[in-house]
């Protein structure tokens, strides 16, 4: 992993920038193997992929840290996330995502792009034990970007961090609305922010021992 970095604080109105509009029911990955590709989401309630210009931004941020990197996209919904950086170079991919349905279109898109020998993708939900990350003891980067309004970001790094989920200098993306707020231990470090009209995205990085 990279070494950490100076950490930031949280602005209020900084880096503003417009979120593109994405095709109804589509989702497009924008660089590496699969650059280009649109694939199917389910128009569903509470699904809310990561809009284009935010995704972008945030892979900008992980350039140098997403070759063969191990990823936990802990609210997978629409999957884009994750999938975004299986295409990228990621060596793997752990979707987690609750609605049974939602789940299985992530893993009709990994067959479709050929890439299921990467991705576990788990029907369970990210805060209960149904989810056990036995199988990858550790995650270089976690992808957390829940329902809007639900506060489960502060659950979702508590438990990251009492089950010894993050690796070593683990970096930690969160997405929140503007109406969402949270406190993180000490050790994350804040390494990148942008603020849309409509959310939140941070970058975290945890310290070093």
């Amino acid at each position: 992993m990279s070494p950490t970095h100076k950490c930031r604080k949280p602005s209020s109105g900084a880096n503003r920038a417009k979120n593109v509009k994405m095709s109804r029911g589509l989702v497009r990955i924008i660089a590496g193997e699969h650059r280009g590709r649109r694939l199917p989401v389910l128009v569903h309630e509470g699904l809310r992929p990561t809009g284009d210009r935010v995704k972008e931004t945030l892979f900008n941020w992980l350039m140098s840290s997403i070759n063969q990197a191990t990823c936990l996209d802990m609210f997978a919904g629409s999957g884009s996330l994750g999938i975004e950086a299986l295409s990228r170079g990621a060596a793997h991919i752990v979707f987690i995502e609750n609605d049974r349905v939602v789940a299985q279109q992530i893993s009709d898109n990994l067959a479709t792009l050929r890439e299921t020998d990467k991705a576990d993708v788990v029907n369970a939900s990210a805060l209960s034990h149904e989810f056990t990350s036995a199988a990858i003891k550790q995650f270089d980067i976690v992808f957390i970007d829940p329902p809007f309004g639900k506060e489960m970001v502060a659950n979702s790094i508590d438990r990251l961090v009492s089950e010894n989920m993050l690796a070593q200098n683990a970096y930690v993306y969160i997405e929140t609305s503007h109406n969402d707020s949270y406190d993180l231990p000490a050790q994350f470090c804040l390494l990148k922010e942008l603020k849309t009209s409509q959310v939140n995205a941070r970058l975290y990085q945890l310290a070093a021992n």
